[in-house]
C-alpha cells in the first residue's frame, strides 16, 4: 500500500490476513498517484513504483530496497508496467516521459521519449509496449529499442487505461466512445467503435466474454452513474 502525499508519506507492506504492517518505507513528501505492481522481473519478485522524481524497486516481503533510478517525473499517475526484463514508466507533470528502466538491479535507463502518457496506463504484450494517451493518441514502441513502430489517432480525451483481450486492445473515453484496435506493431487500426454512456473515466473489466463499464449518464442537470455490462444475454 503506497501513500504518497505533502506530510509523511510511506509505502507500507501488510499482512494480507491481520492487516499488520510488517514493514514500512518512507517516502518523499511529494503527491504522487501511482499504484505500486509487484511483478516478476529478472527472475525475483519486484514491488516497483515510479513517480516522486524517481523510480525504484523494492523487495515485496521486506521493503528492502533492490535498486532505484533517476528520471521519473514528480507526479504520476500510470501504473509502471514490465515484460519481465525491463520496466516501463511514464508520467506528465511537471515534464512529460516514458522509459524504459532495466530491472536487473542496475537501474539503468535504456530509453526514453518526451510522450504524454500521464493517467492511463501503458501495456506490454509480445516484445511491444502500447499507450493511449490523454489526448487521444495510440501509440506503440519496441521495447527493446524504444523505437516508435507507429502512432494513430482514436480522439477525445482519455482517463480509463487500455485493456488487452486477446490480440486486442479496448479503451474508452472520457465522452463514452469504445475503441477497439489491434495489438499489432505492424499497423494502427481500429476495428470497432460504439457509444458507451455519456462520460467514463473508470477503466472497463472484461470477463466471461462480457465488458463491465462504470459510466455517467446526464438525466435533465443530474449526473448519474450507472454499472453496464455488455455482451450476448445468457440463453434460458
Amino acid at each position: 500500500m503506497c501513500a504518497d502525499n505533502k506530510k509523511a508519506g510511506a509505502i507500507f507492506g501488510l499482512n494480507r490476513r491481520t492487516g499488520e504492517v510488517v514493514w514500512k518505507v518512507d517516502r518523499p513528501q511529494i503527491p504522487n498517484y501511482t499504484p505500486p505492481i509487484v511483478q516478476k522481473i529478472d527472475g525475483r519478485d519486484q514491488l516497483v513504483i515510479s513517480g516522486c522524481e524517481k523510480v525504484i524497486s523494492l523487495d515485496p516481503m521486506t521493503g528492502k530496497l533492490l535498486w532505484q533510478a533517476k528520471g521519473s517525473t514528480q507526479e504520476t499517475v500510470t501504473s509502471p508496467v514490465t515484460d519481465g526484463k525491463r520496466v516501463f514508466i511514464s508520467g506528465g507533470w511537471p515534464k512529460n516521459h516514458v522509459h524504459a528502466v532495466e530491472g536487473n538491479g542496475s537501474g539503468k535507463v535504456v530509453w526514453r521519449n518526451i510522450s504524454r502518457v500521464y493517467v492511463p496506463s501503458m501495456l506490454v504484450t509480445k516484445g511491444h509496449l502500447y499507450a493511449v494517451m490523454d489526448g487521444g493518441a495510440a501509440m506503440c514502441w519496441d521495447c527493446q529499442t524504444g523505437q516508435r513502430k507507429w502512432k494513430g489517432i482514436l480522439g477525445g480525451t482519455f482517463s480509463s487505461s487500455p485493456v488487452l483481450v486477446g490480440s486486442d486492445i479496448h479503451v474508452i473515453n472520457e465522452n463514452g466512445e469504445y475503441f477497439k484496435f489491434n495489438a499489432d506493431p505492424e499497423k494502427f487500426k481500429i476495428t470497432h467503435k460504439a457509444q458507451i454512456g455519456e462520460q467514463v473515466f473508470a477503466t472497463p473489466v472484461f470477463c466471461g466474454g462480457r465488458i463491465y463499464a462504470r459510466v455517467a449518464v446526464f438525466e435533465g442537470d443530474q449526473r448519474r452513474e450507472k454499472l453496464l455490462c455488455l455482451g450476448n444475454r445468457p440463453k434460458d
